[in-house]
């Protein structure tokens, strides 16, 4: 007997043209909803992300069906990228079973469903179909049952998860059906291809001929019929990332990551800087609050939310948009909170984890914006004072500017104003300028660029603070004005290249001041040093030692430089022991987002809970590569009572002990 099916079996070709009517209904049902939408994102200002076409074509499709972003998540990622794969094959063969019936037969008298071709797509569906209703089920327990701290459950769970088993399970209860009537007894080889129809049609095996015809009937129209309502249901309830996630995907920004609009402050006819209302936002950061599916994973990664400070970047997300819809002239700071706003360390660990492509840190800067440009607002009276000593002294410390260069004294390097033909340009930053003990890795730097044989210039008085904390304080306008001052010095010298010690100068000066038109070569002197390394121009005696070692986050997830510090320790003779998040899942020192300068009073110390972290490997020694992580945990070290048993040392620090003696 031949191994095929018959299409529309007991429903007869005559309900091809009204479930293509309604079928079609239901597709406009659901552009409708999404068309209904449109208003509300269109409140934001204007944003092109429709260049490069193309490309971001193809990064969506590889993104969409790879589902990459999803199932690097260990809390359910794999389980979702699964029922996505399994939906997606269901789908596909019932697009093949359509074409099948209302294209293939009547028109070419083809018929593909047959033979070996229909067993195995047989078996693929019903593979999958099992396996969408394993993770449905599981998707069940973890939100209903497990119930994970933090998830929100609201009325829309229960509406797609019932409706989601509900087309499922009447899809194997017909299939079960029919095989009753046709193949258990008939063809029962053919029956072992369909293991999910199968075992459904034991439920059917009891009821007479004309019983099993009628149940059928009825089974076949509610399964099309929860179908229809699926397709109606997606524009208005969270089924809309579907779409919106996906759309999200071709959306995303080509900028280099964690890049921030340029404010043009001489524009005169500009009356609102920053945002205070949704209509102040862009329609790309509305459209994200409908691409959000409340997975809250940006929450978990958020070391602010961990930290029990009254921060979510997925509730922000979600006020944004509640605030779109129901209320567009309501005050963005009063319904997110300065509280929150001012919580933020910027350190993208949330637009990292997010598989939405959602752009959170942006939309908290430019509520700061507004905050601190129309309103003088302030995280406390703390950083106003190191604001105001930036604007008049060029460091939060107040110091006197003249004082910049005093710690390279008796070093081997020159003054830019006295020798401007160097190698490179260090370019210090305010804490290894004017914090002693930042002050030290500084020394040891130059220690090694010497042994290199590098010829190091500094700025010294002529230095100023790059602006990146108050930037991300949100006062652009004292940013611009110490950036240009630095660029002005910096190009007057044709400098070659910069390096910094500081993952915040680093990317201060190589993204941010190209808008104002620095174009010179900048790089971390952590990549600075494996280069010297590898061209063998610097040399080391490997020393034992073990350590663990922290991922700044402006230098792992903002700049992807993860492996080449640990090289170099590797290179040192080091042996690494990683702490649980490390990499691009590192866990944020507490001083990113100008928050070196704010006292943290709200929740327990982020630092403490990294070194916390630390700890727990058992490795004596905390090796970091940026001067407000290494200020942080010193701090952290203290007040989490960890002097007995961890140390934490620079990168610069460990490698100029190691010089190779010549």
């Amino acid at each position: 007997m031949e191994a095929t099916r018959l299409i529309y079996w007991n429903i007869g070709h005559g309900v091809v043209i009204p479930m293509y009517i309604l079928a079609f209904a239901a597709m406009g049902v659901m552009v409708w909803g999404f068309w209904q939408r449109l208003p509300i994102w269109r409140q934001g200002k204007a944003l092109d992300r429709f260049d490069r076409y193309d490309e971001r074509v193809k990064r969506m499709l590889a993104e969409v069906f790879s589902q990459v972003k999803i199932y690097r998540v260990t809390d359910g990622g794999l389980f979702h990228s699964l029922f996505f794969w399994s939906f997606l094959c269901l789908f596909a063969g019932t697009m093949l079973v359509m074409i099948q019936a209302d294209f293939f037969t009547p028109l070419l008298q083809v018929n593909l469903l047959s033979g070996e071709f229909y067993k195995a797509f047989s078996l693929v569906l019903d593979l999958a179909g099992i396996l969408a209703l394993l993770m449905l089920a599981g998707f069940f327990i973890r939100r209903f049952v497990i119930k994970p701290k933090g998830l929100e459950i609201v009325t829309d769970d229960y509406i797609v998860l019932q409706l989601l088993f509900a087309i499922l399970i009447t899809g194997f209860l017909i299939e079960g059906a029919r095989m009753a009537a046709t193949e258990l007894q008939q063809n029962p080889g053919l029956a072992l291809f369909s293991p999910g129809g199968l075992l459904a049609g034991q439920l059917f095996t009891a009821l007479t001929p004309g019983a099993l015809l009628v149940v059928h009937k009825i089974l076949w129209w509610l399964h099309f019929v929860l179908v229809l309502g699926f397709f109606c249901a997606i524009p208005y309830t969270k089924l809309r990332h579907i779409f919106t996630t996906s759309a999200n995907a071709f959306l995303a920004p080509f900028e280099a990551k964690g890049s921030i609009a340029t404010i043009n402050l001489e524009d005169e006819s500009a009356v609102q800087f920053g945002a205070a209302t949704v209509s102040d936002l862009s329609w790309k950061d509305l459209f994200d609050a409908d691409a959000c599916t409340s997975c809250k994973r940006c929450q978990d990664r958020c070391p602010a939310h961990t930290t029990d400070k009254p921060l979510s970047p997925m509730k922000i997300v979600k006020q944004i948009g509640e605030l779109a819809e129901c209320n567009p002239a309501g005050s963005l700071v009063d319904t997110v909170s300065q509280e929150a706003l001012w919580s933020c360390t910027t350190c993208r660990a949330c637009q990292d984890i997010c598989p939405a492509n959602i752009e959170h840190v942006n939309k908290i800067l430019e509520m700061r914006r507004n905050l601190t440009l129309m309103e003088g607002a302030f995280p406390g009276d703390e950083v106003r004072t190191a604001v105001s000593n930036i604007e008049v002294n060029g460091n939060p410390f107040g110091l006197a500017y003249a004082a910049r260069g005093d710690w390279s004294e008796g070093l081997p390097l020159t003054l830019m104003e006295h020798d401007s033909d160097v190698d490179i340009l260090y370019f210090v930053g305010c804490y290894a300028s004017f914090d002693k003990r930042n002050q030290a890795v500084a020394r040891n730097f130059i220690k090694v660029c010497a042994a290199a044989g590098v010829k190091v210039g500094i700025l010294g008085k002529e230095e100023k603070c790059c602006g990146e904390p108050v930037r991300k304080l949100g006062n652009e306008y004292l940013y611009q004005m110490t950036a240009a001052e630095n660029i002005e010095v910096i190009t007057a010298y044709n400098v070659k290249k910069i390096v910094t010690t500081c993952p915040h100068c680093f990317n201060t000066l190589a993204r941010d001041y190209k808008d104002l038109g620095l174009d010179v070569p900048v790089e971390h002197y952590s990549t600075y040093i494996n280069t010297l390394l590898n061209s063998e121009k610097l040399k080391l005696t490997p020393e034992p030692f073990t350590f663990t070692y922290h991922d700044s986050c402006y230098l792992g997830r903002y700049m992807d430089i993860i492996e080449q510090p640990r090289a170099i320790l590797n290179h040192a003779g080091g042996s690494i022991t990683e702490m649980d998040k490390s990499g691009y899942d590192s866990f944020c020192c507490s001083a990113g987002g100008g928050r070196i300068m704010a006292e943290e009073k709200l929740g327990s110390k982020i630092s403490e809970a990294r070194i916390k972290m630390a700890t727990d490997t058992g490795a004596p020694l905390l090796v970091s590569n940026c001067p407000f992580c290494l200020t942080m945990f010193e701090d952290g070290i203290k007040t989490g009572g960890a002097e007995e048993v961890l140390q934490v040392r620079d990168l610069a620090e460990i490698v100029a002990e190691r010089i190779a003696v010549q």
